[in-house]
């Protein structure tokens, strides 16, 4: 017999009182340091993300066309996106086999160690080509780290704790991005008065400190009960993180796909489509505030320097910028560091905005599942991904919107993934947990991958739409968030069961 018929398959007695009722301090302490590694993971995720325009825009200096090197920019932006998630998937491989192996706590260890400081290498790049590669070697620590972290979770809490404690530091995560999205905002405000150096190269710097969190779990963590046993069971300990071994058991496996297939529709989603709204709200705010930061400009120049504001903003119109003198060129260079100055104030309350509600999603979806179950809850969560983010790409061009309808879309896609926390651990035993999960979340990265580059070609398609392609390429994709639906009656429902072991 297989899958949970191999365990004791006995629905777990209710708890009554608060999910937390019980916990102890030491309890406390693991999720707390869980949920730290995870939240600075996502804190550089979303430096990346916010980061990646001006990067891009800097690296690529050497193009004088401004539309030639904006274009080229969105395309090697792209690329570094790509290689990105596929250093995740590769690092989730290999950290989470590592993470049964070794043990949660070293292998934790290791992936911030890995993600932080080559955050920090990515701020002395000089080309596209070694940005990108910094890039994938820090995902390889980021794709080991959620994995790992969850298994331990799931681990040592108590089992009527474990999907609010999973789901709360999945919800966690939120407040990583949202101080990139503070960083972004200040830095890109203090830009204009003057900085050692580029803001995007000190966002990286300022990702590099989570690696101060790996003295704490050095000092303190202790690995789970349960794989201490597994680890010293001598007829279990050569399966401990065996992918033959996942794959060679026939509900393992069947789990295995079957997460792989679910984890895509909410990875690639996210990574080619819901994080490049913060690109669209600067697309589209990109007219008005130029606009508005040379009527300012001109109101408070003097007559001749406002009549050659006046020439250079009209040239900006026309699209004829090389025709400018060394003069108004050094002019414009000015005007335009105040406009990417302004730019980053929406493109930040974008990326805040969707993880105020990525908060509640996450958090709300183990509050959900614990009353109708895992499957029905993914099947509200994915259904709303889709309405929210295609209303979100075709309608988003207003301030109010961010406030309003990002949220709502940043809840709906987000819950997704404080379902994947909850869920995947319960499809695996012990000796295979970090592994299941992270081959579930992480693979599909190999195919998320591929997303941004669907995305450059739905951009080349949609090319005759003008500055609405990405509207249309990210409506098309949100076709995506579709295919979990069909997975879902094929998986177990976990709600009440104990872990397998």
């Amino acid at each position: 017999m297989h899958g949970f018929e191999t365990t004791d398959s006995t629905p777990l007695a209710p708890h009554s009182g608060p999910w937390y009722k019980g916990m102890t301090r030491y309890h406390w302490f693991v999720l707390t340091v869980a949920a730290l590694g995870w939240l600075f993971d996502c804190l550089d995720q979303q430096l990346f993300i916010l980061s990646r325009p001006a990067a891009m825009d800097e690296l690529l200096r050497y193009i004088t066309d401004p539309d030639l090197r904006r274009e080229q920019a969105s395309f090697y932006g792209d690329i570094s996106t790509s290689v990105f998630i596929a250093g995740w998937a590769t690092g989730g491989l290999i950290f989470g086999m590592l993470g049964d192996r070794i043990g949660r706590a070293k292998t934790m260890l290791l992936t911030i160690l890995m993600y932080s400081l080559c955050t920090g290498l990515s701020a002395f790049s000089v080309t596209v080509y070694d940005f990108a590669f910094y890039r994938f070697l820090t995902g390889l620590g980021v794709g080991g780290e959620f994995a790992v972290g969850v298994a331990l979770v799931a681990e040592v809490m108590p089992a009527h704790a474990r999907p609010q404690s999973l789901a709360l530091l999945q919800a966690l995560s939120a407040f990583g991005n949202v101080s990139a999205a503070l960083i972004n905002l200040g830095l890109g405000l203090a830009e204009d008065t003057g900085l050692p150096t580029s803001p995007w190269r000190i966002m990286f710097c300022i990702g590099a400190a989570p690696a101060l969190l790996s003295l704490l779990i050095r000092r303190q963590l202790k690995e789970p009960e349960t794989w201490q046993k597994a680890s010293h069971d001598g007829a279990v300990k050569k399966q401990l993180g065996s992918y033959t071994e996942l794959f060679s058991h026939p509900t393992w496996r069947k789990h295995a796909i079957l997460g792989l297939l679910l984890a895509c529709s909410g990875v690639i989603g996210l990574w080619a489509i819901g994080f490049y709204s913060p690109d669209l709200i600067r697309q589209v705010q990109l007219k008005p505030i130029t606009a508005a930061v040379y009527a300012e400009q001109i109101a408070s120049a003097e007559p001749e320097r406002a009549e050659m504001l006046k020439t250079i903003q009209a040239a900006v119109a026309a699209k004829k910028t090389k025709d400018l003198t060394v003069e108004q060129k050094a002019l414009k260079a000015e005007i335009d560091k105040k406009i990417r100055g302004q730019l980053t104030v929406p493109q930040s309350m974008t990326s805040i905005a969707i993880n105020v509600g990525a908060f509640f999603g996450m958090f709300g979806f183990g509050w959900l599942a614990q009353r109708i179950g895992r499957k029905p809850t993914f099947a509200i969560a994915l259904v709303a991904a889709f309405i929210s983010t295609a209303v979100v790409f075709w309608t988003l061009s207003e301030t109010w919107q961010i406030f309003v309808l990002v949220p709502i879309m940043g809840f709906c896609q987000l819950s997704l993934f404080g379902g994947y926390a909850v869920y995947f651990p319960e499809l695996f035993p012990t000796r295979l947990r970090s592994t299941g999960t992270s081959f579930c979340y992480n693979v599909g990265r190999f195919v998320a991958a591929l997303g941004p580059l669907v995305k450059i070609w739905l951009n080349d398609v949609f090319k005759g739409y003008g500055e609405d392609s990405i509207r249309y390429a990210g409506v098309t994709m949100c076709v995506v968030f579709l295919v979990g639906l069909f997975v879902l009656p094929f998986l177990p429902e976990t709600r009440g069961k104990p872990l397998p072991e």
